[in-house]
This record gives C-alpha cells, structure tokens and sequence, in this order.
C-alpha cells in the first residue's frame, strides 16, 4: 500500500516537471549548504583534535589573559617570577617559555611583516616545545643550544612567493630589526599560516631584538608521569593567584591542560558551525513554504480526483497520507539532489584548498550518517510542509469535490 503512495507521487512530481524542480531549489540549496558546512567543519575538527592528541595529554599551557579568547589581547605579561613559580609548583616536571612579536624582516631588497618567535634551545625546553608545536624540520638543521645569529624559518617564508618572490633558502642572509642572520633550517607545514609565516630564533637573542629583558608570552608545561593533570593545572593557577596576590576568579593569566584546550577550541566550532547551519537553514525554511504553496495548489488542480477517488471508497486517511508522502517525495528528491550538490561542493573546497595552502587544512568528512540524515531530514520538512494541504484535502466532502470546476 505504501508503495502504492510513493508511486502515485513519483507520477505526479514527473507530470508537473517544471513546478517539480521550481519547488525543490530552496531545498537543494539548504540541504547542499548544510552538508558542506558540516562536512568540511567536522573535516577541520578532526585535524584539529589530531594536532592537540600529537602534543599528549601531560602538556600545560599558560598565557596572560582572563580567557582563552583574551589571550594577545592582555595588557599584564607573565615573567621570570612566574616561570620560578610554576616549576616549583608540584607535579611539574618542566617548564619553558617563549615570546614573540611582528617584526618586519628584509631579505635582500623586499620586506615583510611576521611573527619572529624566540624560543627557547636547551634540550628539555626545546623537546616540550617542538612537541607542542609539533615542529619538524623539512631541510637544512633545527636549532642549537648555542646559537646565536641564526635562524629557521617557517614553510610559506621559504616557498610562498607572496612572501619573498626570491625564495629563502638554506644559507640565506635575513636581517631582522637591522641584524643579520642565517638561515640554517626551514619547518615542514604546521598546517597554521601564521606559524608557516614565522621565524624562530635563540630566546635570549630575541630579547634583545625585543628590549624584552624577562616577559614571556606563554609558558608551556611537562606534568610528572604519574601525576593527574588537571590537579597540576589547580595547583599552578593557585600558586601564580598566590604570587600575584588575586582573588579567585580575578585570574589576569589562563592555565590550560591540552584537554581543556581542545574542548574550548571544539565549543568555538560548534558555535561558529551552528550558526552557519542555522543561516543554511533559512533556505531550507523557504524550501518547505515552497512545497506546501505547490502543495495547496496540488490539491485545487486535482478537487475533481479527490472526489472519484471519495466516491469509490477512499477514506479520509488514504487521501491524507497520498498528499503528505507526495509533500515529502518533494522534499526527499530535493535532499538527494542537494546532499549530491553539497558533497560535491566540499570536496571541491577540499581540493582547492589542498592546492592553495601549505597544508590539508580542509577534509570532507562524508559520512554516511551525515548523508543519509540529510536526506531524511528533507523528506520530514517536505512531509511537515505538505499536512496542512493534505488535512484541507482529506476534509473535502465527495459531493462538493465532484462538483468543483
């Protein structure tokens, strides 16, 4: 009997072509936004979870600021008297920091504005560093303890001709802040621009570039095996509130585990993505007003039907499900149509993407929950959109329906 219904629809979407695909756009066009925003977002969320689960689970971060979203943005530093704080604190292991700040380097006769990152090179400092950053060298050697006036750049310095046309390369001559310096290294793609964009070099050398003789920008943290990090965490926040002389909740500094931080980065998606899917929705919205307008226009052109179908037995519940699973064919047609269109959309991103950056930065992630919800989801909004049309349909007396002209 279903079947039935479905092939009565189908009949009818086909004989009424024109109005069939004029109905279903504001649905393709919902339903295919909505696929690629989450698609690519949940593409994006994976690579992120992937760099924050590469740093390990015993890192701590510490930056000034009330909030991660403040952070850059506080007027107050971290300092020396920090850093001696933090390592005596219990249930660390080791503590590093680094500064940095946008500089502009020459490199032969052009110029650019980057971040220059002074971090620091004794080995434990530099492997808590390297692990949360996730550096590696692409070619040429990492620094040194001991280095002094060289440097190692990030991939898009060397290779982004928007940078330097010239291209930097090993044994390249930079001058930051008007001293030399040679490059003897340059970073495979972290997958970030701005680090992509940067330079590293000795902190102590940067200091004096800065005229930053004790101020960090963050610090970054090692726990003891064996201890839980989050107390740790607890413990720092309490000794730099301590040493600060704040009162709880007056925190002018964010300590984070890598837990914490990728949670904060995955609520940021989610508000950012559901606010995307809920403009992609609006689409959706007119979709289903759409079909119910085909809908009641459906039922006006077939009042004569309607009656024979009444006069030969037809109840009120046959004529009701005929128009609602008509409704919602409309609206499947146009989810299968807009889930083809939106993954196609993605991937193309993706591509185009994998071509422009230094890095997969965007994966389209097409899961076949995604692809077969959307498409259920269409088919539920064109059946929602279709009730009231079907309901006036179903009320119709047989008598007054054979009589309409």
């Amino acid at each position: 009997m279903i079947s039935d219904y479905f092939s009565y629809a189908f009949k009818n979407l086909r004989y009424r072509k024109v109005r069939t695909w004029l109905t279903m756009i504001g649905i393709v066009i919902g339903i295919a936004a909505v696929v690629s925003i989450i698609s690519l977002g949940q593409g994006l969320e994976d690579m992120v979870t992937g760099q924050f689960e590469d740093m390990g689970a015993d890192k701590i971060t510490i930056m000034p600021g009330s909030s991660l979203l403040s952070v850059g943005m506080a007027a107050i530093s971290l300092n020396q008297k920090d850093y001696d704080v933090i390592k005596r604190t219990k249930g660390v292991e080791y503590v590093t920091g680094m500064i940095y700040s946008s500089i502009r380097i020459e490199y032969k006769d052009e110029s650019e504005y980057t971040f220059v990152i002074g971090m620091p090179l004794d080995s434990d400092s530099k492997r808590i560093f390297d692990s949360m950053q996730n550096f590696k060298i692409d070619y040429g050697r990492d620094l040194k303890d001991g280095d002094n006036n060289v440097v190692v750049v990030g991939a898009s310095v060397a290779k982004d001709e928007n940078i330097f046309v010239k291209g930097v390369s090993i044994g390249s001559k930079i001058t930051i802040e008007g001293v030399n310096f040679k490059v003897i290294g340059v970073l495979e793609t972290l997958g970030n621009e701005q680090d992509d964009r940067s330079v590293y070099i000795n902190i102590d050398r940067s200091r004096d570039i800065f005229d930053n003789k004790e101020d960090y920008d963050m610090f970054f943290v090692q726990a003891k095996s064996g201890f839980d990090v989050s107390e740790v965490a607890d413990d720092i926040t309490d000794a730099l509130r301590k040493s600060r002389d704040l009162k709880e909740g007056e925190e002018d500094f964010n300590v984070q585990t890598t837990e914490q931080l990728q949670e904060s980065f995955g609520t940021i998606f989610s508000i950012v993505q559901w606010f995307l899917i809920g403009i992609a929705s609006i689409s959706i919205v007119v979709g289903g007003i759409g079909i119910m307008n085909t809908m009641y226009t459906s039922v006006l052109e077939r009042t004569y039907d309607i009656g024979i179908m009444k006069a030969v037995g037809a109840k009120n519940s046959d004529i009701l499900m005929l128009f609602v699973i008509e409704a919602g064919t409309l609206g499947a047609v146009g989810g299968i149509i807009g889930m083809i269109v939106g993954g196609g959309f993605a991937k193309l991103i993706e591509i185009v993407a994998k071509n422009a950056l230094p890095a997969d930065l965007l994966k389209a992630h097409l899961g076949v929950e995604l692809l077969v919800g959307a498409v259920l989801f269409a088919f539920v909004v064109g059946m929602a959109s279709g009730a009231f049309p079907a309901r006036q349909a179903a009320r119709m007396k047989p008598v007054d329906a054979l009589r309409y002209e």
